[in-house]
């Protein structure tokens, strides 16, 4: 998948686009603020609050936009203009460095950040629209890997320019060169042509994006997936502004410090993306978010205790805090905070992405966009209340953040049935009785379908329930028992819908339960029934479910004992197969 042309030039030219605005935006911000102040015709304080608002404020003001157009025009015609743009817009800024016009500058920074918000909607819409649904994961996680270690590189970058002997010259060149860059690769994306006639879109930037985020909650399970990204943003955006501060006032380090810092949690973000890849088993599996918030919150409590009292009379450098052991715990806790950061995002995107409707996918990622912005300019108001007239120190302010988690992933629990029905799935389907797949098809993605199986106690119902990224909705004439695994099913909401089968009342549970399954194709909902249910009413089902792609599917003790080495009585192989001769979409 790496390297093959359906993905190789979209991520080169999407981490060339985060390094460059990186690199942009901090050696504007390093110029101002330590090497020519002369120049400048306002205050220096007042110029670092306008760059950072004018780089997030397009993140309001045209995302939704950027959804609609992204979700009406080839993907890949879309990036090349985006990208063009970008080589313009730097051309510019070469100009403006060279020329020392800040202010212009200032005003190219407002453009590339409205480059970035067109860019972001159609950058994770792509996805799904060119790797496969076993691929979508691994995908999310080179993005999020690449779009973190572009962020270090750009910062590292933009200060080792700012250091050299001819810092505006180089500026010009390496601006310009990577825009560039990105435009040629940008040429190599494979054209992904529309499947249905465009809308016709008006730009309305205010009631756009109040239109986008309705849009959003329409769907609960994506507007919590899109809350929970934009919590990620406000811990990370706390995170990096108060690295500084926290290296320089608790650390008592100094500028390369920094710099390591913001490197361990990169490179953290990175590796927790990889993780999450070879835990998810190429399937989108939120039950993986627990993890994430758990790793949040223990390691970023203990980097509250793993700050050592520092008595060194100089100042550290990046060289002498690492060769200090007393350092090693809090390098630690702050990789696995980002680890945990990569390992609770990545199942998120995905999940937004093999969820939206055809057609709606760049719409889903611009409210998410606009939340995140939202959640970011949070972050800055809640630090600065906390850090000035509430009297709290950074340490402080790391640790009710990682306390805060808990608080959200209860949230998340309450609001979101599903998220505790596929943790449950996953460790039963993982380390509890693993699947091996013997043979079959694959579960359609989009639209109705029906399963056909032996299977009617919970605990089989919910391995079934582990191979569907999509929420099956079971339909059983019997009702299941009353234990633990079974009363979670129920509080799944459309995950399980049990027929009534009363004593002397046979015929009206056989229309209750064709009726709950006319109801659930009607909303093309991937339905499960037990065989002997389905037996018992073939006639009146046959006219129902006739023209509607079955599957049958059967769990097999043992699985594959040819390659399994653990105890065949734990391990249940699947056997997936079609019962009629109906095409699946597996792309």
């Amino acid at each position: 998948m790496i390297l093959t042309r359906r993905f190789l030039p979209y991520f080169i030219t999407q981490c060339l686009g985060a390094l460059n605005d990186n690199v942009y935006k901090n050696m504007l911000l390093l110029l101002v603020t330590y090497s020519q102040l002369a120049s400048l015709p306002i205050d220096v304080n007042l110029f670092v609050n306008l760059a950072a608002g004018l780089f997030i404020l397009p993140f309001f003001l045209f995302s939704a936009h950027a959804g609609l157009i992204a979700d009406n025009i080839d993907k890949a015609i879309l990036i090349r203009r985006l990208k063009l743009l970008e080589v313009i817009i730097m051309c510019c800024g070469a100009a403006a460095i060279v020329s020392q016009s800040y202010l212009i500058m200032l005003v190219l920074l407002f453009l590339m950040g409205t480059q970035s918000a067109f860019f972001g909607p159609v950058k994770y819409s792509l996805l799904p629209k060119v790797l496969k649904d076993v691929e979508l994961v691994r995908g999310n996680a080179w993005v999020e890997m690449g779009t973190f270690i572009s962020i270090l590189i750009g910062t590292i970058v933009a200060g080792l320019i700012v250091a050299s002997d001819h810092a505006n010259t180089l500026a010009a060149i390496t601006v310009v060169f990577l825009a560039t860059v990105g435009y040629i690769s940008s040429r190599f994306i494979p054209s992904i042509p529309l499947r249905f006639e465009p809308k016709k879109l008006m730009f309305t930037p205010f009631s756009g994006s109040i239109a986008s985020l309705r849009k959003a909650r329409r769907t609960p399970s994506i507007w919590m997936a899109v809350l929970a990204i934009s919590w990620f943003w406000f811990l990370g955006a706390t995170y990096l502004t108060q690295f500084p501060n926290f290296a320089k006032l608790h650390l008592h380090a100094g500028a390369t410090v920094v710099s390591l810092l913001l490197a361990l949690f990169s490179i953290g973000i990175a590796a927790g993306s990889f993780l999450c890849d070879r835990m998810s088993f190429k399937q989108v599996e939120l039950g993986l978010l627990p993890f994430g918030l758990l790793g949040l919150t223990i390691f970023g409590i203990d980097l509250y205790w793993a700050v050592p009292d520092s008595n060194s009379v100089d100042v550290y450098t990046a060289s002498s805090f690492i060769s200090d052991s007393q350092h090693y715990r809090l390098m630690f806790d702050l990789f696995m905070v980002g680890a945990s950061g990569g390992l609770f995002i990545v199942p998120l995107y995905a999940f937004i992405q093999a969820r939206t409707k055809e057609g709606e996918c760049a719409q889903a990622i611009a409210a998410n966009n606009i939340m995140n912005a939202l959640f970011m300019v949070m972050s800055a108001i809640f630090a600065i209340i906390f850090l000035g007239p509430l009297g709290g120190s950074i340490l402080h302010l790391f640790l009710v953040l990682a306390l805060s988690n808990l608080v959200v992933g209860a949230l998340l629990f309450i609001r979101l049935p599903e998220l505790r029905l596929r943790l449950v799935t996953y460790l039963l389907a993982r380390f509890i009785h693993p699947l091996s797949v013997a043979q079959g098809d694959t579960l359609p993605k989009h639209g109705g379908a029906v399963l056909i199986g032996l299977s009617s106690s919970a605990k089989d119902l919910l391995l079934i329930q582990s191979l569907s990224v999509r929420p099956i909705c079971f339909i059983l004439r019997q009702p299941l028992d009353t234990e633990f695994l079974a009363k979670l099913l129920r509080t799944s909401g459309n995950v399980l819908e049990s027929a009534s089968s009363q004593q002397g009342k046979a015929d009206e549970g056989s229309q209750e339960y064709i009726e709950h399954i006319a109801k659930a194709l009607a909303n093309d909902d991937l339905v499960y029934l037990c065989i002997n249910d389905h037996l018992d009413l073939s006639d009146k089902l046959e006219g129902l479910i006739g023209s509607v792609p079955r599957l049958s599917i059967s769990l097999e003790p043992g699985g594959n004992k040819s390659v399994d080495k653990m105890a065949p009585s734990r391990r249940v192989g699947v056997v997936l197969t079609q019962r009629v001769n109906i095409p699946l979409e597996n792309d």
